[in-house]
């Protein structure tokens, strides 16, 4: 968490403020917080301006007139922008001071992350941010995802979370995605049936962009650019439902933990 639909959200949100506006300051409180440790950020990023705000898995990437930002916004990241006066909150690590076109005049780029599982890379393209992903899973077709999943007899709930084989699902729509295609999340992901894989795939897709129509889900530490929760989790079929009713069947859903993830299924629905 934030999954690919609040990564997609905040892309949205921010792309028509951000481009074209240029870095007037750097301000870095953690320097950890920068994977590249050797690069002098400030330096590199002062007189940049924005050309273009992608999404790549669960990964932000802004791109600059020279190099790109990448950020990943970990368990509990938030980039916000917002006005210079507006108090710093804590755990902010860093902020780019913009100037803008726009008639909001001066901005501040703000990224917090309280667990610190987050960070930011500069690269010098953006095309380095495809190492170890997968395919974008709004994209992906049947037979993609049959091939994928042929190689792995891992429980279908742990091969969808695997970054390597497909980008940008996580815990939530993994579990939302599995109950839509009626899948039980212990099935092993070379197992699957055509029929299933057709199910899946299409799950999926509905689930993630239903999800980005809602703006994301806000469990715990999720908002976006401008500091709005989403409305996703309102929608949630089995995820952090334990013990309550199938909204099909009625049976109660089940928690069970998977890899060290808590997973959430209906065992009527979910055979």
């Amino acid at each position: 968490m934030p999954e690919l639909p609040e990564v997609e959200t905040v892309v949205r949100t921010l792309r028509p403020r951000l481009v074209g506006a240029t870095v007037s300051c750097v301000t870095l409180f953690r320097r950890d917080i920068v994977k590249s440790l050797a690069i002098d950020v400030p330096q590199q990023l002062v007189g940049r301006s924005f050309q273009g705000v992608l999404r790549r898995g669960k990964k932000i990437l802004l791109l600059l007139d020279r190099g790109t930002v990448c950020i990943h916004l970990g368990m509990s990241g938030q980039l916000t922008l917002e006005h210079p006066d507006a108090p710093l909150r804590p755990h902010t690590h860093l902020v780019l001071s913009l100037t803008t076109q726009c008639s909001a005049g001066a901005l501040q780029l703000r990224f917090r992350d309280p667990r610190r599982f987050g960070g930011v890379w500069l690269l010098s393209s953006p095309d380095l941010a495809n190492a170890n992903l997968g395919p974008e899973p709004l994209t992906l077709r049947p037979d993609q995802l049959s091939t994928i999943l042929s190689h792995t007899r891992r429980p279908i709930k742990s091969a969808l979370l695997d970054q390597s084989l497909i980008a940008g699902l996580g815990n939530i729509y993994v579990d939302e995605s599995l109950f839509a295609a009626g899948i039980h999340p212990l099935t092993a992901a070379n197992q699957l049936s055509p029929e299933h894989i057709r199910r899946l795939t299409r799950a999926i897709k509905l689930i993630l962009r239903r999800a980005i129509r809602h703006r994301g889900s806000s469990i715990r530490d999720y908002i976006d650019v401008n500091g709005s929760s989403g409305r996703f989790q309102r929608l949630h079929n089995v995820y952090a439902r334990e013990d309550e009713p199938c909204r099909r069947c009625k049976t109660a859903i089940r928690r069970i933990v998977l890899a060290g993830r808590g997973t959430h299924y209906c065992p009527t629905c979910q055979k």
